[in-house]
């Protein structure tokens, strides 16, 4: 399926599309160092967030998608060299509103759960 959208996202920030199909999304995210909060390794949130929430983007897949809200989990801590999978998959559709569960995985182990709505925009701002 057609990416149509986040097409200029970094994906050595958020993540590589492996999948792209109707209502989910797989995404995979190797950490590196940039990503690192202290000496000892271990990958600020942030960058675990944002490969979630491009998931879920990709998950709804249209050019005007933006994030309204989120409600996330982080369950096990990753490490700089780390590799995660993250799982979207659209769970509910109200109107302009997707819910969309995203699960992360290092292996086989949960490090992060999260479900985030997603608003697709009728006339998105331009500047």
């Amino acid at each position: 399926m057609e990416i149509r959208t986040h097409r200029e996202i970094d994906r050595l920030l958020c993540g590589n599309p492996l999948k792209v199909e109707a209502g989910m999304s797989q995404v995979k995210l190797v950490t590196t160092s940039e990503m690192a909060a202290d000496v000892k390794g271990l990958v600020h949130g942030g960058f675990i967030f944002g490969s979630a929430d491009y998931a879920a983007m990709l998950a709804v897949n249209d050019p005007n998608v933006v994030l309204g809200a989120a409600t996330v989990k982080f369950l096990e801590p990753v490490r700089v060299g780390d590799t995660l999978i993250m799982d979207a998959q659209v769970e509910e559709v109200s109107g302009r509103k997707h819910h969309v569960g995203v699960i992360a995985k290092k292996d086989e182990t949960t490090v992060f759960k999260g479900t985030f709505t997603c608003f697709v925009l009728e006339n998105p701002a331009t500047s």
